[in-house]
């Protein structure tokens, strides 16, 4: 992507302004009225000529057409004008030295015109008009500008974090691997505690890492590959819940019902569902147990419902799916970045699926809708 010009070399590109008419003497007249610093005037004695100055130039800020010309008319060239993808949001302004006539400026104004002025022009009010464009001419240059600085500032901000995210992943695989041995072969119990901590806050580093790597592949490249295969979703599900019992003493309930086979990408459905079942653990009420129903009774999908005791704060429920979301744990300390369940929603979306949440009366459950054949092969960009 090439960098956008800056701001310097901005304000020294003319604003360009095309004047047609076919007596040189008006064209003379109209360029001593309008010339200044900064105006870029092109000229033209014809429609020919008018047409053949718009494909060299870009950018132009007005057209001055006069109506009565040999060959083409001014309302034949703003037809061509306005015909041309390039050159269609030109603001045209029709000049003629004719009488007033109500049908040349219903004419002028049907071909597109912004304008419609008969001569003689006083000089005051030509020079307010265009003013008027040239104006906004430079606010929509200004503006293109800043979306362009601001669009290179992300993509570099993604490039960044992509490159750290890849970068850190090597030193944080031997801390991991690390405090895994030690973990195993420490004897005493407060050098294991700590061999322990030290590897629970590495598996959350690199779950973090993780989930900025996939939203730099989502913005970046336009999606997360996706590698559907025969799947039984139960089975992954039966899976996951033993693992996080060996992990914690908080409950979860499995229950099943139909089939609760498809084509899937297992993978990323055990993303979705250890980020679903991990928010339940950490932010559910504590006292009870957190249920996971899989219900394969309808041919064409699936649905599975994850709900625990407590409620989401009802400010958050708009942005739950939003990246970077505000929000924190409890005494403020914030458990992750925020995008867990914004790639959650991506990874069940990119499956044709779609995922909902209802939190009252002290009850919070996701539900997520999975049609039994994944459609395609790549998220949507976001």
């Amino acid at each position: 992507m090439k960098r956008p010009a800056s701001l310097d070399a901005q304000r020294q590109t003319p604003i360009k302004c095309l004047i047609v008419d076919d007596i040189e003497e008006n064209l003379v007249a109209l360029q001593a009225l309008l010339e200044r610093e900064g105006l870029l005037i092109l000229k033209a004695r014809s429609g020919a000529q008018a047409l053949e100055l718009l494909l060299a130039h870009g950018d132009i800020a007005l057209a001055l057409l006069d109506v009565q010309m040999p060959e083409m008319n001014g309302f034949e060239l703003a037809e061509l004008i306005r015909g041309r993808e390039r050159t269609r949001h030109i603001p045209l302004i029709f000049i003629t030295a004719g009488a007033q006539n109500p049908g040349w400026q219903f004419k002028g104004y049907d071909a597109g015109a912004v304008d419609f002025l008969y001569k003689p022009i006083d000089p005051h009010i030509l020079l307010s008009k265009v003013e008027v464009f040239f104006t906004l001419h430079r606010q929509k240059r200004a503006l293109a500008h800043e979306l362009a600085e601001r669009t290179e500032a992300l993509r570099i901000n993604e490039m960044f974090m992509a490159v750290l995210g890849h970068d850190l992943r090597t030193p944080l695989t031997s801390v991991t691997l690390a405090s895994g041995a030690l973990a195993r072969t420490c004897t005493d119990d407060k050098s294991k505690a700590l061999a322990e901590r030290i590897l629970s806050s590495a598996r959350r580093m690199d779950a973090m890492i993780e989930d900025l790597l996939d939203l730099t592949r989502i913005r970046q490249y336009g999606g997360l590959s996706l590698h559907p295969k025969p799947l039984d979703l139960g089975e992954l599900c039966e899976r996951l819940v033993d693992e996080l019992h060996g992990h914690g003493d908080r409950q979860v309930v499995l229950s099943r019902t139909g089939t609760l086979t498809g084509s899937w990408d297992g993978d990323r459905l055990a993303q979705v569902l250890s980020n679903l079942l991990g928010n339940a653990l950490r932010h559910g009420a504590a006292d009870r147990p957190i249920a996971l129903a899989l219900d394969g009774s309808q041919g064409g999908e699936v649905r599975l419902e994850i709900s625990n005791g407590g409620c989401i704060a009802a400010d958050l429920l708009p942005v739950l799916f939003h990246p970077f979301r505000g929000g924190s744990g409890q005494g403020g300390r914030r458990d992750g970045l925020g995008l867990g369940l914004y790639i959650v929603q991506q990874i069940v979306s990119s499956h044709g699926g779609n995922i909902a949440v209802h939190s009252a009366d002290e009850r919070t459950c996701f539900t997520v809708h999975l049609p039994r054949q994944c459609p395609g092969t790549r998220l949507s960009g976001a």
